[in-house]
């Protein structure tokens, strides 16, 4: 069974955001959970990646005390494996604009989760290699419900592999 029937299975339909395929690509529309009038398009998606809604799962602040940001999660998590890359992707979206360190928080959060979920894999899937070899990737989509503008992408030297190095896009059209 390969991660992604693993993941499937793992996550319920409510939580999974489905893609849609048009001329040979997969894409998803994301929505920002706070504000359904923004939401951004990710176009050019393997048409197996798995698109899950980290803010659907109930937040752990029953157990943890939240102090540190402990609690907080990105919005949605991509999974993708297109046979030579395997890829974690975590994207916050904001209607307009947040505190980068809220943000981080945010997007840390969603990775917590995931290692949470590789472990459930490992475990309850008898996979001990489930999720092993993907890598992560962090993204920042703001200023989605203002499309008047050019896309603006914010690159930081070096790759987008923890969430203070995370990728900003402003003002999304696709």
């Amino acid at each position: 069974m390969t991660d992604l029937e693993i993941l499937e299975q793992m996550i319920k339909a409510a939580a999974r955001v489905a893609t849609t395929v048009g001329n040979g690509k997969a894409s998803v529309t994301l929505d920002e959970p706070q504000s359904p009038d923004s939401s951004v398009i990710i176009s050019g998606l393997p048409s197996d990646a798995i698109v899950m809604k980290v803010d659907a799962f109930q937040s752990p602040d029953a157990i943890f005390c939240g102090s540190k940001g402990e609690c907080k999660r990105a919005d949605y998590v991509i999974v993708t494996d297109s046979g030579t890359k395997k890829r974690i992707i975590y994207i916050e979206i904001k209607k307009t604009k947040d505190s980068w360190k809220d943000i981080v928080k945010q997007l840390e959060g969603a990775r917590c989760f995931m290692s949470y979920c590789q472990e459930i894999g490992k475990t309850f899937w008898n996979d001990k290699d489930f999720l092993k070899n993907y890598k992560s990737r962090f993204i920042s989509i703001g200023h989605t419900s203002i499309p008047k503008r050019r896309t603006r992408i914010e690159r930081k030297s070096g790759r987008h592999d923890s969430p203070d190095k995370a990728l900003k896009i402003d003002w999304p059209h696709r």
